[in-house]
């Protein structure tokens, strides 16, 4: 299957979309994010002859405007498992301007599936390995006591973003360390 890859220049800095055709596949910050994938099989095409690259390309123009573009506007290919699937299904779900945590996350996952619990850190995993980064927002989960950790594209990208769609910043924090920074 043909892989193809156009890039963006964003506010924040270079970001890579993909798309098998079709389907926006991933957007990654170039070089910055934890899990960035091997894409020296992907062919490097102009948006424009893209139509998944196009409607990303567009979508995030309106984003970084400060508009509120829905998610379901655009065809998403999300490779993963059932599980991370799920997990990003109720990403799709957080809406602009807020943020959830990983346990409640957790919390939701288990009722659906009919489990007392499961545990946050499988949650995170999920999250962390989401290949569509900002349009699938991972950049909206914080810790439950209001940690900024978990973000692959760093910390400083998580907070200028959740700062663009006008998130009450107050009661969260850097945290001094961790494995996600």
């Amino acid at each position: 299957m043909d892989y193809y890859i156009s890039y963006y220049s964003s506010p924040l800095g270079k970001i890579i979309l993909a798309s098998d055709g079709p389907s926006l596949t991933g957007l990654w910050f170039e070089k910055k994010q934890r899990y960035y994938p091997d894409l020296s099989r992907a062919k490097a095409v102009q948006a424009a002859g893209i139509p998944a690259l196009k409607a990303a390309q567009e979508w995030l123009d309106r984003y970084f405007a400060g508009e509120k573009p829905e998610i379901a506007e655009l065809p998403l290919a999300p490779a993963g498992g059932e599980f991370r699937k799920a997990v990003w299904k109720i990403l799709c779900e957080i809406p602009y301007g807020s943020v959830t945590t990983y346990g409640e996350i957790a919390k939701r996952i288990a009722s659906e599936r009919g489990m007392s619990k499961m545990a946050a850190q499988a949650v995170g995993g999920a999250v962390g390995h989401n290949p569509i980064s900002i349009i699938i927002p991972c950049h909206r989960v914080v810790g439950s006591n209001g940690s900024l950790t978990g973000y692959g594209g760093g910390i400083a990208i998580k907070v200028k973003l959740l700062t663009l769609e006008g998130v009450d910043m107050s009661k969260l924090f850097i945290p001094k360390k961790g494995t996600a920074l």
